[in-house]
């Protein structure tokens, strides 16, 4: 005896399998979506920590400047220069 299946058993199988692969294809499309969002809120973070760094720089390097020129006017007045 062999072990054949029906026609309908056969459609029904199908049919399953079918509803099975569009499922995991949906699955799929709003995995990709959410990684896609994923990406794009990481790369705005990024940008968003090298323009506070490049801030940073520039405030610092603006202080240490003024503060450079604050110190060599007190020598100066203080009678300290060559």
């Amino acid at each position: 005896m062999s072990e054949e299946k029906t026609t309908r058993e056969l459609v029904y199988e199908v049919s399953r399998d079918v509803k099975w692969i569009c499922k995991t294809l949906a699955e799929m499309k709003e995995q990709a979506g959410d990684h896609e969002n994923r990406l794009r809120a990481i790369e705005g973070w990024r940008q968003t920590k090298i323009g506070e760094e490049q801030r940073l720089s520039k405030i610092s390097a603006g202080a240490g400047g003024l503060v450079g020129g604050v110190v060599a006017v007190m020598v100066r007045a203080l009678g300290g220069g060559w």
